[in-house]
């Protein structure tokens, strides 16, 4: 039996996985340029898109990091990206999220706002529902639940709250 070759770009795109971020990945926070560092894998950006489920994203920790609570139902529509990851990029993704300590990659149901994504592939119509992986936490504080939530995180946004950056922090 003879063996077919796929073109290069096309077996690149086989073992891609669709993650949803929402924290201090996106585009202009604090960890963006990791999702674009080589060393860490490849990622292509999709859409902007938002849960279609309701989620707690609160700040929270002494170095004011975005959680995501895994409490369906409670908090806000989050808004964040889509990207495809590749296999490489995925492990980093988490590594870097602590996976499964802090926390768990789990698949959501998405709304698309606007899609980008690469004109040879799949695109979506603005309303069109899709899946990805999301980092969300089980393991959080008794009191989290009742901090304040949001929508849609910024590091520099009116809630005050500076993000720490890992290279700055003491533990």
């Amino acid at each position: 039996m003879k063996a077919t070759l796929l073109p290069v770009h096309l077996a690149s795109r086989l073992h891609m996985t669709c993650v949803f971020v929402y924290g201090t990945l996106k585009k202009g926070q604090p960890n963006y340029y990791r999702m674009f560092d080589t060393t860490n894998g490849k990622a292509e950006f999709l859409a902007s898109a938002r849960t279609t489920e309701r989620y707690p994203l609160v700040i929270a920790s002494k170095y004011n990091v975005p959680f995501l609570l895994d409490i369906p139902g409670q908090g806000n529509q989050v808004h964040g990206e889509i990207y495809k990851v590749d296999e490489q990029m995925l492990k980093f993704l988490d590594d870097f999220e602590s996976v499964p300590e802090k926390y768990q990659r789990t698949l959501v149901k998405l709304e698309v706002k606007e899609w980008v994504g690469p004109a040879e592939g799949e695109t979506l119509a603005p309303g069109s529902i899709t899946e990805a992986f999301i980092y969300s936490t089980t393991t959080y504080e008794s009191d989290w639940p009742s901090l304040p939530t949001y929508e849609s995180y910024d590091a520099k946004g009116e809630h005050g709250l500076e993000y720490v950056i890992r290279e700055a922090r003491t533990d």
